[in-house]
């Protein structure tokens, strides 16, 4: 049997494991080992899951994980969150659209805490969502702010799918989670400036806050600005000393987790059950990447073995005639149709072990591709009719708002999504510029 044969056996065995239920990293996994155990007999298919495990457990940088894990749900759970949407209410509600241009935000500061998307849609859904409804802003408008928002959890640094991406990839994290911030926060002002237009062309759909519920005393105002800035203070201690040069990316997370955990405690909102309830959730959160890097890690070890990247490089290149860039295209193409159905992550671990090494060899750059993958899985799993984070949206939502309600909402937003992932494409110094200084110094 070929050995391109044996590969499309693989995916194919995968993706109907996956169509039955199974969870991610149990059918990655089932497969990989099975595949070595007939390739390589006994020991082979013994060695492969240890090895993988030896690997993973040696990777230093895995420590960020629940550090940045933990950070983000301390803050959360401690409500210090909430402090944000208040000071984004006074602030900024005198604007057209300001509090949708807020919740933008405060959807790139949850970011910064956590590294999760979900963590960013708990929050917007639950604390954001409520009061712009029922300030009179369209209810299709602010569906998709909250949607478009969270997806910048898993770009702004420190992105939990970077770090897993940087494993399969074999890149520094700390380069990938530079190589994210410009972007990142293009986005970010890409959907501001959209919310701005749209608003000011119809005020209907972000009404200015009635002057008594912005018309405070200044002191007041100043109080809420300390408090609601304070992540951003917490995001700062931790990141300009790795940017730095002055702790080491680990080093750096620790410093996160603890001034989080201090910021709670000085705050008074400390209790046993958020701490608990977050030291639960990273526990959970933690051990499910791991077990998904390890799996990952498996099966990317069958492919090396079955040299199926050099092949299917062979196949496009040679037989099919195609470009580099056209071949580049396809794998965005091919994202956005599996984000219908999986998840970021799930998409990363199926495809990377072939897509990764096969852009190295066409001669991109990984960090760049790390950056271009991120913003087509974000496209992805928001676009209809099947997209994963439209189905959390609605689980979320109140009653009033339906899955049409939801479709429509997000559609503008993709398409910005897609004119950033465009120019990022076109100009990729928007994203290696930043690593690029950091590290050249």
């Amino acid at each position: 049997m070929s050995h391109e044969v044996i590969a499309i056996l693989m995916f194919s065995s995968m993706m109907l494991m996956l169509l039955t239920g199974q969870r991610v990293f149990g059918a990655i996994g089932f497969v990989a080992v099975i595949a070595a155990f007939f390739l390589w007999g006994d020991r082979g298919g013994f060695d492969l899951g240890f090895s993988a495990a030896i690997k993973l457990m040696k990777w230093y940088p895995l420590l960020t994980l629940p550090m940045f894990i933990f950070m983000g749900y301390v803050l959360s759970e401690s409500k210090i969150a909430d402090d944000l949407y208040r000071m984004f209410h006074v602030w900024m509600g005198g604007l057209s659209g300001g509090l949708a241009v807020g919740t933008i935000a405060l959807m790139v500061l949850i970011s910064a805490m956590n590294g999760l998307s979900v963590a960013g849609m708990a929050i917007g859904a639950t604390i954001a969502l409520p009061e712009l409804l029922k300030r009179g802003y369209d209810k299709r408008m602010v569906t998709g702010v909250i949607q478009a928002g969270s997806s910048l959890g898993i770009l702004v640094p420190p992105s939990v799918v970077l770090v897993l991406y940087a494993m399969i990839a074999r890149q520094p994290v700390g380069q990938l989670w530079l190589a994210g911030v410009l972007p990142g926060l293009m986005m970010a002002a890409m959907f501001m400036i959209y919310i701005v237009i749209r608003c000011r062309i119809n005020p209907a759909l972000g009404p200015v806050l009635p002057a008594e519920e912005r018309d405070i005393p200044l002191p007041e105002k100043i109080r809420l600005l300390g408090a609601g800035l304070l992540p951003l203070f917490i995001f700062f201690a931790m990141m300009v000393p790795f940017v730095n040069g002055w702790t080491s990316l680990v080093e750096s997370s620790a410093i996160g987790a603890i001034a989080a955990f201090m910021a709670a405690v000085l705050k008074g909102r400390m209790t046993r059950e958020v701490f608990e309830t977050s030291v639960v959730k990273t526990l959970g959160i933690s051990c499910m990447f791991m077990w998904i890097i390890l799996a990952a890690l498996a099966f990317g070890a069958v492919f090396d073995g079955l040299g199926a990247v050099k092949a299917i490089e062979s196949l496009f290149t040679e037989k099919l005639g195609l470009s580099p860039w056209m071949i580049l295209i396809l794998m965005q193409l091919s994202f956005i149709l599996m984000g219908t159905f999986l998840d970021d992550t799930a998409m990363l671990v199926i495809v990377a072990p072939l897509y990764v090494p096969l852009v190295g060899a066409l001669g991109f750059d990984l960090i760049w591709y790390g950056v271009l993958y991120t913003i087509t899985t974000q496209i992805a799993y928001m676009t209809p009719p099947f997209g994963y984070n439209l189905f959390l949206m609605r689980a979320m939502a109140p009653p009033e708002i339906t899955l049409r309600d939801i479709y429509t909402s997000i559609l503008p937003f993709v398409l910005v999504m897609v004119v950033a992932l465009a120019t990022i494409m076109t100009f990729p110094e928007i994203a290696l510029w930043l690593p690029g200084y950091v590290y050249g110094n």
